[in-house]
């Protein structure tokens, strides 16, 4: 009985666990088929960021860096680049107020990340003005 009654109070903590975007994270690219790399969200005074954890595109050199980047990411490795800065949880499953970095281009993008399909998935949607991108990540662990 008591392990039933565990197990019940455990359940809604682990789906609540799913339900963010912290973990690492396959990301596809726009074809929706390409793998491209591993980025491992962390979260950082209540903050979320991101940084690629390994490249996975065999098109792209393990020594490439960010050349195009305009800001302190400029020629820093992309193996270990923080893409995601300053995304904080908006109450209703997304987290918002950050940024996303392509740095195949080296702009940055308003972001917005939501965990879907019980958190098996990631939706990141990339702004610039009215207009976005959407990719939905695949989560690793």
């Amino acid at each position: 009985m008591k392990a039933l009654i565990a197990a019940s109070l455990l359940a809604p903590a682990l789906a609540l666990a799913q339900a963010t975007p912290v973990g690492l994270w396959k990301t596809i690219d726009d074809d929706g088929k390409t793998a491209k790399s591993l980025v491992r969200i962390t979260e950082q005074g209540g903050v979320v960021v991101g940084s690629i954890d390994k490249l996975l595109d065999p098109t792209t050199p393990a020594d490439a860096k960010c050349d195009k980047c305009q800001d302190d990411r400029k020629n820093q490795p992309l193996q270990g680049l923080q893409i995601l800065r300053g995304l904080k949880a908006d109450g209703d499953g997304t987290w918002t107020g950050g940024e996303v970095l392509d740095p195949n281009n080296g702009k940055t993008y308003r972001a917005r990340l939501k965990p879907v399909d019980g958190g098996k998935k990631l939706e990141l949607r990339g702004y610039i003005g009215p207009f976005f991108r959407t990719q939905t990540w695949i989560r690793v662990e």
